[in-house]
């Protein structure tokens, strides 16, 4: 049944990890941060989605509640219509749909980055093993501040624009 499926993680048969690459703090942080990536992905794609899921039920039941006793329709259809905009408020706040992304686009480069690192390929061709993960520290700092600083820009841009005079 599918409520008792394994996760993706879980079903997911991994590359062997050199034994002197397994405990390096590099590896450990690659790791780390695909799983919260991968997690904080999920957790956001759950959130909009059952957001959405809820607005389309409400938004489908107000021309149905319409045909209720006057009195309760407009009690129904007024309270699903403020329900929809409430539901709306959260998503707009809370950025579901566009963190999902971010957090999923953010997790696929860390994976990518942890292929070529174990096929030794790319930037990691031609390297010692030390080199290579030295180089897997730089570039996965370098994904993470990257995408930290673009979560830090966005509400810092979104506050300074000004509206535009007419």
């Amino acid at each position: 049944m599918w409520f008792f499926r394994k996760s993706a993680r879980e079903n997911r048969q991994e590359a062997p990890v050199p034994d002197g690459v397994k405990n390096h703090p590099a590896w450990a942080r690659l790791v780390d941060q695909i799983n919260w990536y991968d997690d904080k992905s999920q957790f956001n794609q759950r959130w909009y989605k059952h957001l959405k899921v809820l607005q389309v039920v409400l938004a489908v039941a107000i021309p149905v509640a319409s045909h209720a006793d006057p009195e309760l329709a407009k009690w129904l259809t007024s309270s699903a219509g403020a329900l929809i905009a409430v539901l709306e408020g959260i998503q707009h706040m809370n950025q579901h749909a566009a963190l999902w992304v971010t957090y999923r686009s953010t997790a696929e480069r860390l994976k990518h980055e942890k292929y070529l690192f174990l096929s030794v390929a790319g930037p990691y061709k031609s390297l010692s093993e030390a080199d290579r993960l030295v180089a897997l520290a730089e570039r996965v700092e370098e994904h993470v501040s990257t995408e930290h600083a673009s979560w830090i820009n966005d509400p810092q841009r979104a506050a300074s624009k000004k509206p535009e005079s007419h």
